[in-house]
């Protein structure tokens, strides 16, 4: 586990998606898991009072692997529009379970047998190969968790869990860096997609006309992408940005 924690500290500030995906591709090797996932969850408000979810929505997500024939984070996204919907299904309840503390939630482990038996199961899990997930909740603050999920085909084991446990847990400072990459911790707003890619080029040596170019956008809009950063995050240069970044991992 140092190794790869090791590993995980050698990527740039920019490359949090890459290192993200570093991390899932790891720890799947190690516990048999097909396809993994991390999502950054945030409570808007205080939560209505008959809201059985408190106010938590997942505003950012990504998956290690597209699931067919969904592109990208597609398949996730369609369970997650559930969830927006509030249309509780039993597992949307298992992460909120001791919101707030470091926790795993499991399929397997949390929820009855019949629970396997449902339609909601058997489409958005079994049709994909996918029998059983273990989740590990980092909180960050009150209203700001992050979230990395395992898929097997097969239940996850006791050790398995606590192996991913025990790996997640002791990178604090990355959980911190994946929530502030989506403008999710210490911005003022979520950032946009363009935000984002504009986002982890400033954590480069790559000027603006160089991040345009690698954005494909024209210089101006790349101009007005940086002050958008800049203004979400509270700072006004590239080393206020990059201190907060540092400070971050501390």
């Amino acid at each position: 586990m140092l190794t790869l924690w090791d590993e995980l500290a050698d990527f740039e500030a920019g490359q949090c998606e890459q290192a993200a995906a570093h991390v899932m591709g790891a720890l799947c090797a190690q516990t048999g898991a097909w396809n993994a996932t991390w999502a950054g969850a945030v409570r808007v408000g205080g939560g209505a009072a008959d809201d059985p979810l408190r106010g938590w929505r997942v505003a950012a997500v990504q998956a290690l692997k597209p699931v067919p024939p969904h592109a990208d984070e597609g398949h996730f996204r369609e369970i997650l529009k559930e969830w927006d919907r509030r249309a509780i299904d039993p597992s949307f309840l298992l992460p909120m379970k001791d919101v707030g503390a470091f926790r795993t939630y499991a399929f397997r482990r949390d929820l009855p047998a019949g629970w396997f038996e449902t339609a909601f199961f058997r489409r958005h899990y079994e049709a994909v190969g996918t029998g059983d997930a273990v989740f590990v909740a980092v909180p960050l603050n009150q209203d700001c968790e992050s979230h990395f999920g395992f898929y097997a085909a097969r239940p996850f084991t006791a050790g398995e869990i606590a192996l991913l446990a025990f790996a997640l847990r002791g990178i604090k400072w990355f959980h911190r860096h994946l929530m502030m990459s989506n403008g999710l911790l210490a911005a003022s707003a979520p950032l946009t997609p363009a935000e984002r890619r504009v986002l982890h080029l400033l954590l480069t040596k790559a000027s603006e006309k160089e991040i345009a170019r690698q954005v494909e956008i024209a210089t101006s809009t790349a101009h007005q992408h940086v002050t958008n950063v800049f203004r979400k995050f509270g700072v006004r240069s590239r080393a206020e940005l990059m201190s907060l970044w540092l400070r971050s991992a501390g």
